[in-house]
C-alpha cells in the first residue's frame, strides 16, 4: 500500500484535530475557572516549591506545557510574578506535561477510546445548551477531550505503514543503526517536529505509535521525546517576542532550562535509557525493548504474519496479537516512564539553582533602558494574547501605570503656572506636556484596543463585565490627561492676553492642585490593587471630592469680591476660574473611576 499525499494531509488533518482538541479543553477550563485561576497562580508562588507545584498542577490540569508557560510569560510581562517565581513554575509545567503522557499511555492503548468519543460529545452538547455559563465551559470542555482522543485516534490510522514501503524502512534502518550519532539524530528530529506542531503532547502520542508498532526501537523513541522537551519552548518563545525585557528572559529561561536538561541526560543517555527500561519491568509491566526485536524476529521467521500484522488482517484469536499488544503496552508505559523520570529528575537538580537561571537569562537578554517620554506600553502587547482571561490582569497593570503616567502630567501642569512666561523653560515643559497628552491618547487606545481583542475570546461573564468596566476607567483617565493640558491651553491664552495672576490667585491654585493631587493619588493608589480596595478608601476619595466641590465653590464666590474690590483684574479673574473649573472637572473623572470601582469590584471590596 502507497502512502499518497491525501494520506499525508489526513495525517496532517489528525494532528490538527489533536492539537485543536487540546487548545478547545484548555480554553473551557480557563473560561470555567474564570478569575480564580489567575488568583490562584499568582498567589501560589510565593517561593520556588509553590511554584514548583503550582506550574505542575495547572499544567496537568489544561494539559498543556505550552499554554501554562504562555500564561506564566503573560504573568511575569504583567509583572504579576518575579523571573525567579516564573522559573519555579515553568520547572513544574515540564513535570505536570508529563500527566498528559500518562492519559494518552494508559486510555489510548488500554481503552478503545474511540467508543467513548460520541457518547461524551452527546452530553458536551447538552451543557454547551444551558444557560449557565460554567456548565457551557465544561462543555466545551469535554468537546475538546473528545476531539483530542478522536485526533490521535486518527493519527495511528494515518501515519505512514513504514513497514510497507521497504526503500523508506530500510533508508530509517540505515540512520537507525549509527549508534550514539543515531540518538542524536533523532533527539534533533523530535525537536524540529515539535517546534513545528508546537506540541510536546502531540509529538509523543506520535512516538508512542511508532514505536508500539515496531518502526523505531525504544531508545530511539526515548530520543524523540527528549528532542520534543526542546521544541516545545518555541511557543512561549514565540509569544514572547514582542513582550518586555521580563517576558523575554522567562521564555529564555525555558529553553536554558530544557536545553541544559537535555544535554545532560544526553551524556548519561544508554544508562539512563536502561535504567527506565528496568523500571518498567520493576513495575510488572514487562520489557520495552522486547517489541522492536520480536518484530524484527517475525518478519524473519514468519513474513506472512509480519505482513498481515498491523492491517488487522489476522484471526482474531492469532497468538501474536495478543503478544504484540501486551508489548505495545510496555511500551507506552516505558515512554511514561521516560519522561517522568526525565522531568522529576531535571527539576530536582534545578531547582537548586534558580538564582543562578536568573543571573544567566539576565546576561543573555539584557535590559534596554528607554526614555520616560518615549511611547511604549510596559505590561501587554499583541504577541502575549494567548488566554483572554488570563489576560485581563495584564490590562489592569497597564492602567494603573496610565494612571501613574497621566499623574506626572498634573505635576507639569502645575509647575507650569508657576514657570516664567514665554522663557524658554516655560516652552520646553509645555511642549513636553503637549507630548504626554499624545502619549496618553495613543495608551487609551492600545489598552482599549487590547481590551476589546480580549473580549473577543472566550470570557466569562465576570470576565466580560470587568472588561466593560475598565474601558469606562481608561476613558476617565485620558479625560483627567485633557484637563491637565487644559491647563496648559489656558495658560497659552493668559500669556497671550499679557495678564498677570498676583500671589493670591497662584495660593488658591496651589490650595486646589492640593486636593486634587490627593485625590488622584487616592485614585492611583485603588488601581494598584484594585481587586483589594478597602472601604476606608472609597470613603476617603468621596469626603476628597466633596472637598474639591466645597473649594471650587468658595473660591468662585470670593473671586466676584476680589474683581470687585480690585485685587485683580476682571481678565486675570477669568483665566482663574477657568483654571479652578477644569481642576473641578479632574476631581469629577477622578471619582468617576472610583464609582466605577466600587460598583464593578463591589464584591472584593473588603472594610
Amino acid at each position: 500500500m502507497e502512502y499518497s499525499i491525501m494520506d499525508f494531509l489526513c495525517l496532517l488533518g489528525a494532528v490538527g484535530l489533536f492539537l485543536y482538541g487540546m487548545k478547545v479543553m484548555s480554553e473551557g477550563l480557563q473560561k470555567a475557572a474564570g478569575d480564580r485561576l489567575r488568583n490562584i497562580l499568582s498567589a501560589m508562588t510565593r517561593n520556588r516549591f509553590a511554584g514548583l507545584l503550582t506550574g505542575c498542577s495547572i499544567t496537568a490540569l489544561i494539559q498543556s506545557s505550552s499554554a501554562s508557560t504562555v500564561m506564566v510569560v503573560s504573568f511575569v510581562n504583567a509583572g504579576l510574578m518575579t523571573l525567579a517565581q516564573s522559573m519555579a513554575v515553568i520547572m513544574g509545567a515540564n513535570v505536570g506535561t508529563t500527566f498528559t503522557a500518562w492519559i494518552i499511555s494508559i486510555f489510548g492503548f488500554k481503552v478503545n477510546i474511540s467508543l467513548m468519543i460520541l457518547p461524551l460529545i452527546a452530553l458536551a452538547v447538552v451543557l454547551l445548551f444551558t444557560n449557565r455559563s460554567k456548565a457551557k465551559s465544561i462543555g466545551e470542555f469535554l468537546v475538546g477531550f473528545s476531539f483530542l482522543f478522536m485526533g490521535l485516534d486518527m493519527i495511528s490510522s494515518y501515519v505512514p505503514d513504514l513497514q510497507n514501503n521497504p526503500e523508506m524502512f530500510a533508508y530509517l534502518r540505515e540512520y537507525a543503526s549509527l549508534g550514539f550519532r543515531s540518538v542524536l539524530l533523532f533527539t534533533l528530529v523530535g525537536l524540529v517536529v515539535t517546534a513545528v506542531i508546537q506540541s510536546s503532547a502531540a509529538m509523543f502520542a506520535i512516538t508512542l505509535i511508532m514505536c508500539s508498532k515496531g518502526w523505531i526501537s525504544f531508545d530511539l523513541a526515548c530520543a524523540l521525546v527528549l528532542g520534543s522537551n526542546i521544541g516545545t519552548t518555541i511557543t512561549p518563545l514565540l509569544a514572547s517576542m514582542s513582550g518586555n525585557v521580563a517576558a523575554k528572559r522567562t521564555a529564555m529561561g525555558h529553553l536554558l532550562f530544557n536545553v541544559l536538561g537535555t544535554l545532560w541526560c544526553l551524556c548519561v543517555f544508554v544508562p539512563f535509557a536502561e535504567f527506565n527500561s528496568w523500571l518498567t519491568e520493576s513495575i510488572g509491566q514487562g520489557s520495552p525493548d522486547a517489541l522492536y526485536g520480536f518484530v524484527n524476529d517475525l518478519e524473519k521467521t514468519a513474513p506472512e504474519v509480519y505482513n498481515h500484522l498491523f492491517d488487522n488482517s489476522l484471526p482474531a484469536g492469532h497468538p501474536a496479537l495478543a503478544t504484540v499488544a501486551k508489548m505495545q503496552m510496555s511500551v507506552s508505559f516505558g515512554l511514561s516512564i521516560f519522561h517522568t523520570t526525565f522531568n522529576i529528575v531535571n527539576v530536582m537538580v534545578m531547582i537548586w539553582m534558580t538564582k543562578l537561571y536568573v543571573r544567566i537569562v539576565e546576561f543573555l537578554v539584557p535590559s534596554k533602558h528607554r526614555d520616560d517620554d518615549e511611547f511604549t506600553l510596559k505590561f501587554i502587547s499583541r504577541g502575549l494574547l494567548n488566554a483572554s482571561e488570563l489576560n485581563i490582569a495584564q490590562a489592569e497593570k497597564e492602567m494603573y501605570v496610565y494612571a501613574e503616567r497621566v499623574g506626572r502630567m498634573m505635576d507639569m501642569a502645575q509647575t507650569l503656572i508657576h514657570t516664567k512666561e514665554k522663557s524658554e523653560e516655560f516652552n520646553k515643559l509645555y511642549s513636553r506636556l503637549e507630548k504626554y497628552e499624545d502619549i496618553s491618547d495613543r495608551m487609551e487606545l492600545e489598552i482599549a484596543q487590547y481590551l476589546n481583542r480580549c473580549a473577543e475570546g472566550r470570557l466569562s461573564n465576570e470576565g466580560k463585565l470587568r472588561i466593560a468596566a475598565m474601558l469606562g476607567i481608561i476613558s476617565e483617565i485620558e479625560s483627567i490627561a485633557d484637563c491637565c493640558m487644559g491647563v496648559g491651553k489656558i495658560l497659552m491664552r493668559k500669556v497671550e492676553s499679557g495678564v498677570t495672576f498676583n500671589e493670591e490667585i497662584y495660593t488658591n491654585i496651589d490650595t486646589m492642585y492640593a486636593y486634587i493631587k490627593q485625590a488622584m493619588a487616592m485614585m492611583v493608589s485603588e488601581l494598584s490593587d484594585i481587586e483589594n480596595v478597602g472601604e476606608r478608601s472609597i470613603i476617603d476619595s468621596y469626603n476628597k471630592e466633596r472637598e474639591i466641590n466645597n473649594m471650587r465653590n468658595t473660591l468662585r464666590s470670593a473671586n466676584i469680591e476680589n474683581i470687585n474690590s480690585g485685587h485683580y483684574e476682571y481678565q486675570a479673574g477669568i483665566y482663574y476660574m477657568d483654571i479652578v473649573g477644569v481642576l473641578e472637572k479632574t476631581g469629577d473623572y477622578v471619582i468617576n473611576v472610583v464609582d466605577t470601582i466600587k460598583e464593578q469590584f463591589r464584591h472584593k471590596i473588603s472594610v
